[in-house]
């Protein structure tokens, strides 16, 4: 006799039979790496040699910019008594006007032609590029000076390279000052495109004495301290 089994307990039996429970892999611990230490000696050379350099540069002195002058003694001599003959000798003696020399810069032998000519009396220039000048002219005859523009034009008339800077000037100025004597000077500055012209004019002894720093721009911009430096120390000796 055939046994009939019920659907519903075969059923029963496979879906109540229980399963086992997931267990959750395992986590893998972390491992902390701690950083590595430079040797002790390693430090110990780092510090020595941080605190040399630090130690050289609060006691290294900066180099000295500074420029030496040598003061020039003018006499304003005549053409007839150039180089001393017909006269004292003595520069310093005989002194009509003084200025500052920068150290290193040549003295230009002024000729009889130019001092007879246009009034030169001294010249000095830098070696390095000799068109960084300054020099002195004088003139006979003046007791007085006469206004600042009438001065700078009757300047220009015996002085090409002067006509030519003030003709392509970007800007002219001038002031008047005195010394701590009183005397009076003019003053001139001229911006030009390719060159700087500072001059100082006053009368003494009745002559007109013109003192002119002159410079390329690319010196003016790399001298210009040592530049205003020699005009401001033009006087006249009275």
């Amino acid at each position: 006799m055939a046994t009939i089994f019920s659907p519903s307990a075969v059923h029963s039996s496979t879906t109540n039979t229980p399963k086992p429970p997931l267990t959750p892999p395992l986590s893998k611990p972390h491992l902390t790496i701690p950083p590595s230490k430079p040797p002790q000696n390693f430090n110990l050379a780092t510090t020595l040699a941080a605190t040399a350099l630090a130690t050289t540069i609060l006691t290294t002195s900066p180099p000295s910019l500074a420029t030496d002058y040598t003061l020039y003694y003018g006499t304003a001599s005549s053409a007839a008594n150039y180089g001393g003959f017909g006269g004292n000798s003595d520069k310093k003696a005989s002194a009509e006007y003084t200025y500052d020399v920068p150290e290193g810069w040549k003295e230009k032998l002024v000729s009889k032609i130019q001092k007879g000519t246009n009034g030169t009396d001294s010249e000095f220039y830098n070696p390095k590029k000799k068109s960084e000048k300054e020099y002195l002219t004088f003139l006979l005859g003046f007791p007085k000076l006469a206004p600042k523009e009438v001065i700078l034009n009757n300047l220009a008339l015996s002085d090409v390279d002067l006509q030519d800077l003030i003709a392509g000037a970007e800007s002219v100025s001038s002031e008047e000052r005195k010394d701590e004597k009183g005397q009076v000077y003019y003053v001139y500055e001229i911006n030009g495109t390719g060159a700087h012209s500072l001059i100082s004019v006053t009368c003494a002894n009745n002559k007109l004495f013109a003192h002119f720093v002159n410079a390329p721009a690319p010196e003016w911009n790399r001298d210009q301290e040592t530049l205003r430096h020699i005009h401001e120390s033009f006087k006249t000796v009275v």
